[in-house]
């Protein structure tokens, strides 16, 4: 049977003309078409368009690139279909794509697929027609009874999907009777492919118009339908909301239909007075976000404040980029609002980056407060169809500021003119899996540098690369030391596990001093956050008599204990397991927890404190699409007294009512083999113990640690963010470690662990053969060896930094690693490269 998209185009009599397709695959480049006559008017860069890809795909494309050269290695197929009036894409967003597949050492066609939302994408499904050339009459082969059902229904239907045809046959697959009915040439199979997108429709209603026109026919229509009271009250709803004489257009816009059902009017009546032509329906087509009023319109900055926002506009003079250091609570998110209302007047656009979806509940808040529905709000627990409209809002001018998480780089920006990112040091900004694994701090310097933009990056606690290009004069500097208000910093205090434990005062994980404290803030009334950045009830259980704990049957990692659902879970695939009863390995009823999870912390606190009203946020208490905001507006309200959390309670969040911030585990973070480690330490410590004490209350952070002497600990009391940068790039420098050079990490990963490692030893040799300036370290196994039942090698490289040394090693390594993919030894073989990998 001859495809339905098989049929090749032939263009007579005229010049070929041709688009390079960006499609959603692993591919090098993009890939050649041939643009129908037809369609020649309407195509240009940034449509999505229909093309056939291999025998049987049907994908959605972006057009890269129309011209006039046909490819010289393959035959071009045509064009099926233009899905867009205008581009969805414009040529400033491609440019960025073809920059970060350069960078990141990945495929065009991986960015795009990471770019673009899912709702703009196509699904594609096969479908069953009737065929025209068969002629029932002629009965070549017999039909059972259940073929000749579904051939009886393409009669009555044009199509039926395979979905349709399980449901009239009763079949969990039809397959073997369509094919049946294939092979017999009584129907064709083929692709229909679906737009994932649908506009939200409302139903209205409105009032015919010759009772509008004349009050005669409006009171006879009352007198008619005196007698018919439920049709009486809806007529009258409708009057009620809708001011027909005194505004006559009103009528045109109508009503929701769901306002009568709401009311509790009746449907049937409402129906019978449409059918009688008194009222019209009509569909329009909505906006899924409300609207939302402007409140307030003047943002009144305090004398720090100012000269902060005077600093930042005269660095922006000379400098493209320029750092906000700003302790926490001084107020930076004021100097954002007075930068983005400047650029938004002046007709530009601004995107605003947060590292957390968490963040976003609250700061949106404030924001739409001065600039009401001119906002958009994007991030992933919004719906298919919700990032479209804030997408298309975008194109159509109706956003002018884009509040988001990383995956905002990838919207459809045309004049940009200032990108601020908020918390910048975050490693949140990193996109880990899939490809493309970019830093969104990074890149968003980039996308500003494409639009001729500036980017403000504003931290308390500021990267060392960052800050490192302050100091080297490469970004603008700007410091704001003063908390906002008059507020003063917490006081910090150290408590020394090991001390308590060896005089029998440490109770459930937490020390006489940090105890002390909560009962204190409680009797004040007053709040507590306690942090520990570990979610579960506890890391993992153990057997008390042979050792043995419970391992992932897919990764090697133990399971984590969940007390509440009663299960021990892997962290990283997903793997779920009953908790035993007993040991399996010896059988004893000995199973103890190991370690502290948030779920525990929170089971502690109850005891400990049985009068609290506690809560907890970590990954499993916000799914759900609007947990975030419960848990906040739950506490930020009174209603908890204790909120336990993860990492998500760290970054930037104002609560007024904190006094009494507690660290579990310090040491945790300290030791966990990561270069950064003692910086993450310092950055996760200060921001948490930053939302104590914002509003002139005085804050007090509970530091727990085995290693009160650590110097680290003094630089967080003493707030020594200078000292701590230069002995950190001390020790960088003597290493080998960014910002003094360029770091990759190639992830070798295969399902036989002899392979994986047999051929990353081989890719190893390979870049080591490569005649530029770098050190490879490895192949060594990962830092968790086995991983969704492929075994893992990692390569680090070190690469000089110096003029375009790594461009041209990352150009050699995917060469390198596109040759071994053609050796029939590694085919099977997965590389992963990571730029910037920490």
């Amino acid at each position: 049977m001859e495809s339905l998209f098989g049929a090749m185009y032939e263009q007579e009599n005229q010049p070929a003309n041709f688009a390079d397709i960006i499609l959603p695959v692993p591919i090098p480049n993009m890939f050649t078409y041939e643009i129908p006559s037809d369609l020649m008017p309407s195509i240009g860069i940034g449509h999505r368009v229909i093309v056939q890809f291999g025998q049987k795909k049907v994908l959605t494309g972006i057009v890269g690139k129309v011209h006039q050269r046909p490819p010289q290695d393959y035959e071009t197929k045509p064009i099926l279909e233009i899905l867009d009036d205008h581009p969805v894409v414009n040529p400033l967003q491609i440019k960025f794509w073809s920059w970060m597949a350069e960078y990141y050492c990945c495929h065009l066609g991986e960015v795009m697929n990471a770019a673009l939302p899912s709702g703009l994408k196509l699904s594609s499904e096969s479908n069953v027609q009737l065929n025209p050339e068969y002629d029932p009459s002629l009965k070549n082969y017999p039909m059972d009874d259940r073929e000749i059902i579904l051939l009886e229904k393409l009669k009555e239907k044009s199509e039926l999907s395979y979905e349709d045809c399980n449901k009239l046959l009763g079949l969990k697959s039809a397959y073997t009777i369509i094919k049946s009915l294939v092979i017999k040439g009584a129907v064709l199979v083929y692709e229909q492919v679906k737009e994932k997108y649908s506009p939200k429709i409302e139903n209205r209603i409105r009032l015919s118009s010759p009772y509008c026109e004349d009050k005669k026919e409006l009171e006879a229509l009352f007198t008619l339908l005196s007698k018919r009271p439920k049709q009486e009250d809806i007529l009258l709803k409708y009057l009620q909301e809708v001011p027909i004489y005194k505004q006559p257009e009103a009528n045109e816009k109508g009503l929701r239909k769901q306002v009568f059902l709401e009311a509790g009017l009746s449907g049937s009546s409402l129906k019978t007075l449409i059918g009688k032509g008194v009222f019209e329906e009509f569909e329009i087509i909505v906006s899924r976000f409300e609207q939302q009023p402007v409140t307030q319109t003047e943002i009144i900055l305090s004398d720090g404040q100012q000269e902060a926002f005077d600093s930042i506009k005269s660095q922006f003079e000379s400098k493209q980029t320029t750092l906000l250091h700003g302790i926490t609570g001084s107020g930076k998110t004021e100097i954002y609002i007075k930068l983005i209302q400047e650029v938004m007047e002046s007709g530009s656009q601004v995107l605003l980056l947060l590292p957390e979806i968490a963040l976003t509940t609250q700061i949106v808040e404030r924001l739409q407060k001065v600039f009401g529905s001119e906002m958009g709000v994007f991030h992933s627990r919004y719906s298919d169809n919700e990032r479209v409209e804030v997408w298309q809002g975008i194109l159509s001018g109706k956003y002018s500021l884009v509040v988001g998480v990383r995956s905002s780089i990838f919207l459809p920006f045309d004049s940009l003119g200032l990108i601020i990112v908020d918390e910048e040091h975050e490693s949140s900004y990193k996109q880990f899996d899939p490809a493309p694994r970019f830093q969104a701090r990074d890149a968003a310097i980039m996308l500003a540098w494409l639009h001729q933009a500036k980017t403000l990056l504003g931290s308390a606690t500021p990267s060392f690369e960052s800050y490192y290009n302050c100091r080297t004069d490469k970004y603008g500097y700007t410091s704001l030391f003063q908390r906002f208000g008059g507020a003063e910093l917490p006081t910090y205090h150290i408590a020394d596990l090991l001390a308590d434990r060896k005089k029998n005062l440490l109770k459930l994980d937490f020390s006489r001093l940090l105890r002390e404290k909560i009962q204190e803030a409680l009797n004040r009334q007053e709040q507590v956050l306690i942090f520990q950045n570990r979610r579960g009830y506890s890391p993992f259980i153990s057997c008390e008599e042979c050792g043995w704990t419970p391992e992932c049957e897919h990764c090697d990692v133990s399971l984590t204990y969940h007390q509440y659902s009663e299960e021990m879970r892997c962290h990283y695939c997903g793997f779920k397991d009953k908790v035993p009863k007993a040991c399996p390995a010896c059988g004893s009823n000995k199973l103890n927890t190991v370690g502290v999870g948030t779920e525990r912390l929170e089971e502690s606190l109850s005891l400990l404190f049985p009068e609290a009203r506690i809560a907890r946020m970590d990954l499993d208490t916000t799914k759900s699409k609007y947990a975030y905001q419960r848990i906040f507006e739950e506490f930020s309200g009174g209603n908890v007294d204790i909120l336990v959390g993860t990492q998500m309670i760290t970054k930037g969040l104002d609560f007024g009512n904190v006094t009494v911030v507690g660290i579990v585990d310090a040491d945790r973070m300290l030791y966990f083999p990561d270069f950064r480690a003692t910086e993450r330490t310092y950055q996760q410590i200060t921001q948490v113990a930053g939302r104590a004490g914002r509003r002139g209350k005085k804050g007090e952070v509970i530091i727990q640690t085995r290693k009160p002497d650590l110097p680290i600990f003094t630089q967080i009391t003493g707030h020594l963010f200078h000292e701590l940068y230069l002995q950190e790039m001390g020790e960088r420098k003597r290493f080998f470690y960014p910002p003094f050079v360029k770091t990759i990490k190639v992830t070798v990963k295969h399902k036989d662990g002899r392979v994986s490692e047999r051929a990353a030893r081989h890719l190893s040799n390979l870049i080591k053969d490569i005649s530029l300036k770098k050190i490879v370290l490895g192949p060594e196994k990962g830092l968790i060896a086995k991983l969704r039942n492929q075994y893992i090698y990692e390569i680090y490289i070190k690469v000089d930094r110096t003029g375009n040394i790594p461009a041209i090693f990352k150009s050699e390594l995917q060469k390198i690693i596109f040759n071994l993919g053609t050796n029939k030894d590694f085919r099977s073989v997965r590389f992963v490269v990571d730029v910037d990998p920490y």
